[in-house]
């Protein structure tokens, strides 16, 4: 079997595994794409992570781990909010993890990924793999793991490869716990963003205007979300960007996020906004994880600033 060798893993024992896993129609269905003209909007898609319920649970997330949010950020140099900010996006701080089990979802989206999207079965046979291999290490039953309906596991909703690749055991209990342990998923999210390129310091990312010139404005598109342009790049293509950004040293991207039929935002992308883009490959997540941990980060500040 190419799992059990892939991973040497025992054959038996995997197919034992994968007999126990059973067929999930509702999983296929819900990795198909929004329907064809659906148009893309950053105010709404804000409005569903940047709201008063996420921001609630920020608030008593961050009062409660806030030593552990700092350790983070000096030991990977990630800021505590942008931790924050994933944590609450993926799941309200554990609120809401999956109940799908992972053995189903894997196992179905490996052998009967849905025909109306671009075929992504062999990536997640590669999760398969990473999975029962997890759960052998762990000495967990694969038939007992919970997560998403794609198979993300945990607080940070991680894909095995990356528990395995990136999860670290940062509330030192001798085990890695992405499911029980928020402790442990600050440091893993933490430890995959500097992993990722994240820059210590450097900001997520700067306002601007961009260029009048639709010729300018298109080169500077091009490349999407991957920096590719100094800040002089930038200006001498007619972009004007906040004083802040005068002085920064690393490459950006000019980041365009549609706001349906009204005017799209626009903003200068670093490396960092890159970073949080392998964590979710969205414009749209990461700028929402940045605001999302910002709006936290100064409300548990208020709060604590008015406790006696």
């Amino acid at each position: 079997m190419e799992i059990a060798t892939r991973m040497s893993l025992d054959p038996q024992w995997v197919s034992q595994a994968i007999a126990k896993a059973r067929y999930r129609e509702s999983a296929a269905r819900l990795m198909l794409p929004a329907p064809a003209g659906t148009p893309k909007n950053w105010g709404v898609y804000r409005s569903r992570f940047v709201e008063p319920i996420r921001v609630k649970a920020g608030v008593a997330f961050w009062r409660a781990y806030e030593p552990e949010l700092q350790r983070a950020q000096a030991s990977y140099g990630v800021p505590a909010s942008v931790i924050a900010g994933v944590l609450g996006v993926e799941t309200i701080y554990g609120k809401q993890t999956g109940n799908f089990r992972v053995l189903d979802v894997l196992t179905t989206l490996s052998l009967d990924f849905p025909k109306a999207r671009s075929d992504r079965s062999a990536f997640f046979r590669t999760e398969l793999g990473q999975f029962l291999k997890l759960c052998q290490e762990q000495g967990i039953e694969p038939d007992s793991m919970l997560g998403s309906y794609a198979g993300a596991i945990g607080l940070p909703q991680f894909m095995p490869s990356s528990i395995r690749r990136y999860a670290v055991d940062f509330d030192g209990d001798g085990r890695i716990d992405l499911q029980r342990s928020p402790v442990d998923a600050i440091g893993s999210v933490a430890h995959y963003l500097s992993q990722h390129g994240w820059h210590a310091q450097w900001p997520v990312y700067f306002d601007i205007k961009p260029p009048k010139d639709e010729q300018a404005l298109a080169k500077l598109l091009a490349p999407d979300i991957v920096p590719s342009f100094s800040v002089s790049d930038m200006q001498e293509l007619g972009a004007s960007l906040s004083d802040a950004a005068q002085n920064h040293p690393g490459q950006l991207a000019l980041v365009l996020l549609q706001n349906g039929r009204d005017e799209p935002t626009l903003i200068a992308g670093t490396a960092n906004f890159y970073a949080i883009t392998r964590y979710n490959q969205s414009s749209y997540y990461a700028l929402a994880v940045t605001q999302l941990g910002e709006v936290v980060s100064k409300e548990a500040s208020r709060q604590n600033a008015q406790t006696p």
